[in-house]
């Protein structure tokens, strides 16, 4: 005798069910794309802060806000007031949107630019990285011979276009060789450069960090301009 199992009418049942079924599968999918997003937009969001957080409790840090947004974008010329640079500080600007660096150099710093020659893979700055290397900071301290002690970099790791973070305390301390001169660390990936911004050797980065185009409108040397020299904009 059949049992109420076997009734043909549970066919229908069975495609609701199944139809109910690929219903909720498609929503979950869509509900999980939908965190996996806000989970990346998290990470980088906490990545981000964290980054600037661990430059603030390294070394003062000021930032300039000049020019406006749209001059940056566009790539035109970016005007620094520099004159409250302290020897030892870190300003971060943005040019043609990345962040470029101005240190003051200490007359330590320096001292610790020689010591690191030897450890470099382009001490001279043969293998420009994106752009061309200004003729007037083919030198030692890569910077103007007239202000040696500022150095203007582009703050995009060779590698693979991270940030660095400023490390300039020399010794032995953590993700660094006991013998440190002082630099700075790209924490993606372990590249290090010195206080000239050159890569350190057998790192994953290949080449230097880049030296914009920039030069002094006082003979002071408290106002700057990069993406501008003599010859005109880059």
């Amino acid at each position: 005798m059949p049992t109420p199992f076997a009734q043909t009418s549970g066919g229908d049942e069975s495609g609701d069910r199944k139809s109910n079924s690929e219903v909720g599968r498609v929503m979950r999918d869509k509900e999980d794309e939908r965190v996996d997003s806000s989970r990346r937009t998290w990470l980088i969001t906490t990545t981000a802060v964290g980054g600037c957080g661990a430059v603030a409790a390294v070394v003062p840090f000021v930032d300039s806000l000049e020019p406006s947004a749209k001059a940056k974008a566009a790539g035109a010329p970016v005007e620094v007031d520099i004159s409250g640079l302290q020897p030892g500080q870190l300003m971060t600007v943005a040019w043609r949107g990345k962040p470029v660096w101005i240190l003051n150099r200490t007359p330590d710093m320096m001292a610790d630019v020689k010591k690191a020659d030897p450890e470099v893979v382009d001490p001279n700055s043969k293998n420009p990285f994106s752009m061309p290397m200004p003729k007037y900071c083919q030198n030692e301290y890569r910077s103007r011979e007239d202000h040696k002690n500022i150095l203007v970099v582009v703050a995009v790791c060779t590698h693979l276009g991270c940030t660095p973070t400023p490390r300039f305390t020399p010794g032995p301390q953590a993700n660094l060789p006991d013998n440190w001169p002082g630099g700075f660390l790209c924490p993606c990936h372990g590249s290090t450069y010195d206080l000239d911004g050159r890569v350190f050797k057998d790192k994953p980065a290949p080449q230097n960090l880049d030296v914009p185009r920039y030069m002094f409108t006082d003979s002071a040397g408290t106002k700057l301009v990069i993406g501008k020299d003599e010859e005109g904009e880059a």
